[in-house]
């Protein structure tokens, strides 16, 4: 059996386990705040990793999906706001500036927690389910469906920012109550809230893992590489293309109800265009067709970019700087960083494996040195 997949999952831990340790080496709720939203980004790095590095769907509207999980959590938590930042009855203060008399249907099952949890997972994998069933049943594929997640994207946005009476429009939804589950409050300064995203991204991270290591996932390779020639042996494209579609959209719902905790507000940014082309720039320069390598790129473009938007030196020509670099890693590493680590294995393999056949032999035939 080859080491490799073993070596793969201890390599994915030993980053996962350093994460979970920040902690204890930050004492700055501010910057374990910070670092939380950084692995958030990770996390929707791995989810466009697994449709655009596994299946080849270049998703350019992956905000949507985060931005339709965020407002799920911002509605069950401004519904738990305490009343001095409520109208009547409960009824959310921008429904009151509004002339919104009772709370409209819609809002009504997010007075459960629980329901809140299950819809940030449900309602994206649901939309992009639906999204993927038009796009791929109709076999639309390359730059068009790139295309039309971005134009789907696009009029999301215009409804939530349009139906400002029950979305709260440009301003979004803020002052929401905190996170609670099990007697535990995830203070968006916390560390319990910050292990709350690790733990997250780990489980994610490991999750997606497991899909591409599984027949499935095989599949979806062979999809990504030649899909006339795996329709050609009976598969159901179409299918396969639409369930790993909606699999990233639930791992970007998740992304998105872990960023309103910790930013304590859900706003119609978080579905632009923007971040979108960012998330896209993320798995890049990790690797898409790595999710440990996606996830890097995410934390690393993240933290260069917060760190240079706060100094003085770099303050205004901070997104010239972050634009050079990533033209200089597309030109130069068009697989990413993971593509760089890939590359020196290849090229050390045909060398361990002639140090391998030069190593003198005994009578029996067994390498020298190594007992029977």
């Amino acid at each position: 059996m080859s080491n490799k997949p073993i070596l793969q999952l201890s390599i994915y831990g030993a980053v996962c386990l350093a994460l979970l340790l920040v902690p204890a080496f930050i004492d700055d709720a501010f910057l374990l705040n910070k670092f939380a939203r950084y692995l958030i980004f990770g996390m929707l790095a791995v989810a466009l990793s697994l449709s655009w590095g596994y299946a080849g769907i270049l998703n350019l509207g992956q905000a949507t999906t985060f931005g339709l999980g965020s407002y799920c959590m911002a509605m069950a938590l401004k519904l738990k706001t305490v009343p001095i930042h409520t109208g009547a009855e409960g009824l959310p203060d921008f429904m009151v500036w509004n002339n919104v008399t009772e709370l409209p249907w819609l809002w009504w099952p997010f007075q459960s927690l629980p329901f809140a949890v299950a819809a940030g997972i449900l309602v994206p994998a649901a939309f992009a389910a639906l999204l993927g069933w038009f796009m791929f049943g109709g076999r639309v594929a390359g730059v068009y469906s790139a295309i039309i997640t971005l134009a789907a994207m696009v009029v999301v946005n215009l409804i939530i920012i349009d139906q400002q009476s029950y979305t709260g429009g440009f301003n979004g939804i803020t002052d929401l109550a905190r996170f609670e589950v099990l007697g535990i409050t995830f203070d968006a300064y916390a560390r319990s809230t910050y292990f709350l995203v690790a733990g997250s991204l780990t489980l994610a991270l490991f999750a997606a893992l497991a899909l591409t290591r599984s027949k499935t996932g095989l599949i979806l390779q062979a999809i990504r590489d030649q899909e006339e020639r795996v329709r050609f042996f009976g598969y159901n494209v179409a299918r396969y293309k639409t369930f790993v579609f909606a699999a990233s959209a639930a791992i970007a719902g998740v992304a998105g109800m872990l960023y309103t905790i910790v930013m304590e507000f859900a706003s119609p940014t978080f579905l632009g265009v923007p971040l979108s082309l960012s998330i896209v720039i993320w798995v890049a320069v990790g690797g898409r067709q790595s999710l440990l390598g996606a996830m890097l790129g995410a934390l690393l473009v993240t933290g260069v970019q917060g760190s240079l938007s706060e100094s003085e030196t770099f303050l205004s020509t901070w997104t010239l700087v972050m634009g050079g670099l990533f033209v200089l890693i597309v030109l130069f590493m068009p697989r990413g960083l993971a593509g760089i680590v890939s590359g020196l294995r290849r090229r050390d393999a045909p060398q361990n494996a002639a140090a391998q056949r030069s190593r003198p032999v005994d009578a029996a035939g067994a390498p020298a040195g190594r007992t029977a």
